[in-house]
């Protein structure tokens, strides 16, 4: 049996709690969230409501993290210290040497680490990767990508998450690599706030447009907003030489209505909650697949800290009016 503890019991660490509760074999052990009220949760899954201490000097094969983001790095390394797996959500760290200390702590210590990178695992997404590795399509030319929220979130997540570039666009980034299948050279960035005032007096933005380069010359365009009229909006464009590839918004239902004044059909999913549903019941799948001695999963820590340089790099992009040049090892 997998024994889990799931530290972080908000939006996404239910589902992820949810999600590994499901799998066969694996028991989620404990909750941690000094924050959340989940004893009706932990209850409901059979696990013990614990303290950070408690759970991590228990006999445990992993731990999920899905904490707030200024616990992550802590856990990450309580988990190379204890020879624990670890699946993480994004980012590593909101700072940069953090980010580098932890993912060189990881991988020196050997464990088993993978990132919550959930797009890699939507059938869509990596049904359009595979298409695009299989050289099916041609060689990719041009990716486009646009990920737009419904509506901004609370200035004070805004605060906590790291801000646009490092907790919404992270995801951009990492598919950037992962559709590419090779590294991005040059980052060049421009952002602002145009829809919510308070998003700009905290220091942060709310309209993102980035342009990369990889080293061989693909075009990657990405445009990200915290505000969509179509409610929650992520397309994908892939450019090839022999076809181009679309990855269109997924309905509410598929049901079209079509009358004398025209046709109407259902908004999309409401969030990437709903949007990314199977992908996060098989990204944990994957989790503990690994953990059982399956296949090593899709994302790794290298990939969030790649994932996260670019969104650094796009920061600088945006302060200096410049393009950044990240090869070479590139970081802020």
């Amino acid at each position: 049996m997998t024994r889990l503890a799931i530290f972080g019991a908000g939006r996404i660490g239910a589902v992820h709690a949810c999600n590994a509760a499901a799998i066969t074999g694996v028991t989620v052990a404990h909750l941690v969230d000094p924050l959340a009220d989940c004893q009706a949760l932990a209850t409901r899954l059979g696990a013990r409501r614990s303290s950070a201490d408690d759970a991590l000097s228990d006999d445990l094969d992993g731990i999920v993290i899905c904490s707030s983001t200024d616990s992550h790095a802590e856990l990450l390394l309580a988990a190379a210290r204890r020879g624990l797996a670890a699946f993480c959500e994004k980012p590593i760290s909101l700072d940069w040497p953090t980010v580098a200390r932890v993912t060189e702590a990881v991988e020196a210590s050997g464990i088993r680490c993978m990132m919550g990178f959930q797009r890699r695992y939507d059938p869509n997404f990596r049904g359009v990767r595979d298409r695009i590795a299989s050289g099916a399509s041609g060689r990719l030319e041009q990716l486009v990508m646009h990920t737009r929220d419904p509506a901004p979130p609370p200035v004070d997540y805004v605060r906590r998450s790291g801000g646009m570039l490092r907790d919404q666009a992270i995801h951009d980034f990492d598919q950037a690599r992962f559709m590419c299948g090779e590294e991005i050279a040059t980052v060049y960035a421009v952002g602002n706030c145009q829809i919510d005032g308070a998003i700009g007096a905290a220091g942060d933005i709310d309209t993102l447009a980035v342009t990369m380069l990889t080293g061989s010359g693909r075009m990657v365009t990405m445009t990200n907003n915290r505000r969509g009229p179509l409610g929650y909006d992520q397309r994908l464009e892939a450019h090839c030489a022999s076809e181009v590839l679309f990855i269109d918004n997924r309905p509410q239902t598929d049901i079209r209505i079509a009358g004398p004044a025209g046709q109407r059909t259902a908004p999309p999913m409401d969030y990437f909650i709903a949007r990314f549903e199977a992908a996060y019941r098989a990204e944990m799948e994957a989790f503990a697949a690994w953990l059982q001695g399956g296949p090593a999963p899709l994302a790794g820590i290298r990939d969030g800290y790649e994932a996260q340089r670019l969104a650094e790099a796009a920061l600088m992009s945006i302060a200096t009016g410049q393009p950044v040049d990240v090869g070479g090892g590139w970081h802020p």
